[in-house]
């Protein structure tokens, strides 16, 4: 059990390992992964409560957008709750860490994948929390592309109903998804106008701006008044140029050269 101060997960960690992993199993899913990098730093360098997977009363955290598990599983590594033996086995045979996140490994509370599901899921931890009149909040991460689905604002329309001021919904505002930018596929303008009109507390923010989002979710009244929601502005595959804002990494692995690149790019964490 860790005690004592949270300690510093740093998105340089989180993108080189993001790297690493994926090239070494030999699967895409980065840029969706890089484009939270410093969100999930952020989470996990304080933001949640978890001073151990086990305790019952601790925050819970869901990856709605699950394929970007990575980034994830590079923090729970970082706080010391999957082994460096567990990490390398990313993707392999019989492995827990797969490309989508199960709840059976240490640190992961809920399992995702199909998307637009995880804001309901969290909608009912946050209520479940309520109900059980613990304290404990619930942040959900969810991707531009998911709001292309009903369920999503289902679980927006029951948090807002039920004034779930316990649960935080992430949004990564990267403008793209699996086949296309979303403005292309299924726009969704003024989407902070969306949110309000839903019954949402709205903030934007940079998603990268690691200050700006720690700042910002700890103004959040957790105890009155309605959900919040997160809007993160990002860019998808940060952090390696030749990644930013293209569609092929979406799936794609990096060939040999590619991954020298890349990592050549990363600063010293």
């Amino acid at each position: 059990m860790i005690t004592g101060e949270t300690p510093k997960v740093s998105p340089q960690w989180i993108r080189r390992i993001i790297l690493e992993q994926s090239m070494r199993a030999h699967v895409g899913h980065i840029g969706s992964a890089l484009s939270i990098a410093d969100i999930i730093a952020v989470l996990y360098s304080g933001i949640l409560k978890i001073h151990s997977p086990e305790d019952p009363h601790r925050d819970r955290f869901i990856l709605s957008k699950g394929h970007a598990a990575l980034a994830v599983y590079a923090a729970l590594h970082a706080r010391g709750w999957i082994t460096d033996r567990e990490l390398n086995t990313y993707c392999g045979e019989g492995s827990l860490l797969g490309v989508h996140p199960e709840h059976a490994l240490r640190g992961i509370d809920f399992s995702t994948g199909s998307l637009g599901q995880g804001l309901s899921i969290g909608a009912g931890a946050a209520l479940a929390a309520r109900l059980e009149k613990t304290d404990r909040r619930v942040f959900v991460l969810v991707s531009d592309a998911e709001c292309n689905e009903g369920s999503l604002w289902e679980g927006a329309m029951f948090a807002a109903h039920h004034a779930l001021s316990n649960l935080v919904c992430i949004l990564d505002l990267n403008g793209q998804q699996a086949l296309g930018y979303c403005k292309d596929v299924l726009h969704l303008s003024q989407m902070a106008e969306r949110w309000r009109l839903f019954g949402w507390d709205v903030h934007e923010v940079d998603g990268h701006d690691t200050a700006q989002i720690t700042q910002t979710i700890a103004g959040f009244d957790f105890l009155h008044g309605p959900p919040h929601v997160l809007i993160a502005k990002t860019t998808f595959g940060k952090g390696v140029s030749f990644m930013e804002s293209q569609i092929k990494w979406h799936y794609w692995p990096m060939s040999d050269e590619e991954y020298r690149t890349a990592l050549a790019e990363q600063p010293a964490s």
